[in-house]
């Protein structure tokens, strides 16, 4: 089983193209404590935390339904996260998770039965945060909407900050926010 050390080390060796997905594969297959690996989503070291997060990231899309049973855990870690790097790894968990519960039952139960108020505010957080990169406003605003049918206040102040950010948003931003807002507009 890989502990909190042999994880560290294998983030630090890091190797040619693929490497994260050899590194899933075999943390997948010896095992590993969740909570070891969140919580080095949180290393101080820049690069270690990036990596676990990449990690954690790629063991959660490949394996959404096992992971669904942590959704409270990966929403108290992501309000812990100082690195900028990490966010964008926890907006694509949690935009993973919103996304498949359109799919999925077992993981539509799991997130009815869990408040995500927190996650609603983070995402908010994230897109109106300048300081936060693109990428991880992109995500949050694909969070926000899938969670529009569960909270009816999001669409409007979703609508509200997508115009906002598209007044000065790079193409990302304007491409994904023209697509959100005429979702939006048909669910009216």
């Amino acid at each position: 089983m890989f502990n909190e050390d042999s994880i560290i080390a294998a983030l630090r060796s890091r190797s040619a193209k693929g490497w994260i997905t050899e590194l899933c594969a075999q943390v997948s297959d010896k095992g590993f404590i969740l909570t070891d690996l969140l919580d080095l989503t949180l290393h101080k070291e820049a690069v270690i935390a990036f990596h676990a997060v990449w990690l954690l990231d790629t063991l959660v899309e490949n394996d959404l339904e096992k992971y669904a049973v942590n959704i409270d855990e990966f929403i108290h870690y992501s309000s812990r996260i100082t690195n900028h790097s990490c966010q964008r790894h926890y907006a694509r968990i949690f935009m993973h998770f919103t996304k498949a519960a359109h799919k999925s039952l077992n993981i539509k139960n799991k997130l009815a039965q869990t408040d995500l108020e927190p996650m609603v505010e983070r995402c908010f957080d994230w897109l109106i945060d300048p300081k936060v990169k693109v990428a991880v406003k992109v995500s949050a605003g694909e969070v926000l909407y899938n969670l529009c049918n569960r909270y009816d206040w999001i669409a409007e102040e979703l609508q509200n900050q997508l115009r906002f950010l598209m007044q000065n948003g790079s193409p990302a931003i304007n491409a994904t926010g023209r697509r959100l807002l005429k979702l939006l507009q048909r669910s009216k």
